[in-house]
């Protein structure tokens, strides 16, 4: 299944201005009952990214923490602005281009490369606490899926990083199970960084503090800058890795030594 963006979207305040069809428009009949994407695979990839997934995300503010304190993220707008930014400029950018590298891999069996990406994106932290919010998550994330969707490539991967004391990260590990499931990387991608942006503007419900509905507002506001970090990074490549995740780093740097602290980075 594919979805493509109507050239009349146009941003109006933070929202993107919707016809009465809808801001999607779908190439597809919606009235057919044959859904052309496995449903299995759909169901996957949902449970994969639900708040439910023992991966521990929701001890991690990735240093919002620390910006709300500094008083850079203060209310739902600031949230949106702080999100944006990092997704677009930052570490949510290299993360979206390491999950389409390592699913390009997995497509092409080019295990040689997979690794080259997988260690790089171990390496590719900024502050020792994003290097424990990543592995932890990952290693986590790559238990379970053996255990529960057992995969050879993901066996090779992991025995391969435990050889060469390589610690596994989330995009790289995601990105090769969503590819060895048949998920095409136009959905798989966007709906990893969008439950990137949730587990954060969860993070920004508890701490600003800003109401459900708020939170729900944020992630609404978000969707558009989702779409066109996908659509960026699908057509990427390592090379085009930035250095604007500083503005993330400077955050978990000050979060190390905050005095009160309810995440651990």
């Amino acid at each position: 299944m594919t979805m493509h963006l109507t050239s009349t979207h146009r941003r109006a305040g933070r929202f993107p201005e919707e016809k009465a069809a809808g801001a999607l428009t779908p190439d597809f009949d919606a009235r057919d009952e044959q859904c052309r994407f496995p449903p299995l695979a759909l169901l996957r990839l949902q449970s994969w990214l639900s708040p439910a997934f023992p991966t521990g995300s929701y001890s991690y503010s990735h240093g919002i923490e620390w910006a709300g304190e500094a008083g850079h993220v203060h209310d739902r707008q600031s949230l949106v602005d702080w999100l944006e930014a990092d997704l677009c400029h930052g570490s949510g950018r290299n993360e979206a281009i390491f999950f389409s590298e390592a699913w390009r891999c997995a497509i092409d069996d080019d295990r040689a490369k997979l690794f080259e990406i997988a260690e790089l994106a171990a390496t590719y932290r900024g502050t020792s606490e994003f290097t424990l919010e990543s592995s932890q998550q990952a290693a986590a994330c790559l238990a379970t899926l053996r255990h529960v969707w057992p995969d050879r490539v993901l066996d090779w991967l992991s025995e391969t990083l435990c050889e060469r004391h390589v610690q596994p990260a989330l995009a790289v590990v995601l990105g090769v199970r969503a590819a060895r499931q048949g998920i095409p990387a136009c959905l798989a991608l966007p709906a990893f960084l969008q439950s990137y942006l949730a587990n954060l503007v969860t993070a920004g419900v508890r701490l600003i503090p800003l109401g459900q509905t708020g939170g729900q507002l944020a992630i609404a506001e978000l969707e558009q800058a989702v779409v066109a970090a996908s659509a960026q990074a699908k057509n990427g490549t390592i090379d085009e890795l930035g250095s604007a995740a500083f503005m993330v780093d400077l955050a978990s740097v000050a979060h190390e030594t905050q005095y009160t602290r309810l995440f651990r980075s």
